[in-house]
């Protein structure tokens, strides 16, 4: 009987250390858990509804995008993204043999063969816009509508880094010969 106790309370010492491990590797990657179990009879970091996975240095809004809103806002991101590309391919002239091409919920941007192929795609599923950039790599954007406010974002929740700002940083890095704006957009802000 004293082992089955015994076995017991190391198997909770466990648990929690792992569960404290866990909180601590997050603070140290500069997250914040958006709340922490309180309840440690219970092994997942849930609090108030809402699972640790939501760690984030990002503030956690309380709006949930429903599948007709995402569709909204996704099809107008892609749409403006493309037209405001086709723009720049045309006027750059730093590009050559630059294309852009948009159908199915995906944007491809190739600027050529010295600075690679932007995708731009939506995923239904997981009501997100991903990007894959040839200069960041892959990266996976959530909009985010605030509290209190009616029009959101489409920000990278790793980093808080919105769609736009990425664009805006690597395509001015790329085409210099013209003034470039995202921010304008429809949904950056």
């Amino acid at each position: 009987m004293e082992r089955i106790r015994l076995f017991i309370r190391v198997g909770q010492a466990i648990r929690r250390t792992h569960r404290s491990n866990h909180i601590s590797a997050l603070v140290r990657r500069n997250f914040t858990p958006s709340s922490v179990d309180s309840d440690s009879s219970r092994g997942h970091g849930i609090g108030n509804g809402r699972a640790c996975r939501h760690c984030s240095n990002q503030l956690v809004a309380d709006y949930v995008v429903d599948d007709v809103l995402y569709d909204r806002v996704c099809t107008e991101t892609l749409n403006s993204l493309s037209d405001y590309f086709d723009e720049l391919i045309e006027n750059a002239t730093e590009l050559s043999g630059a294309d852009v091409i948009f159908g199915d919920g995906v944007l491809s941007v190739n600027l050529g063969t010295d600075y690679g192929v932007y995708v731009i795609n939506r995923q239904r599923p997981n009501k997100q816009i991903w990007l894959s950039s040839p200069t960041t790599g892959p990266k996976r954007f959530d909009y985010v509508v605030p509290p209190g406010q009616t029009n959101g974002y489409w920000v990278y929740k790793h980093t808080g880094v919105t769609l736009h700002q990425v664009l805006q940083d690597e395509i001015t890095q790329i085409i210099k010969s013209l003034s470039i704006n995202f921010m304008t957009l429809p949904h950056c802000n």
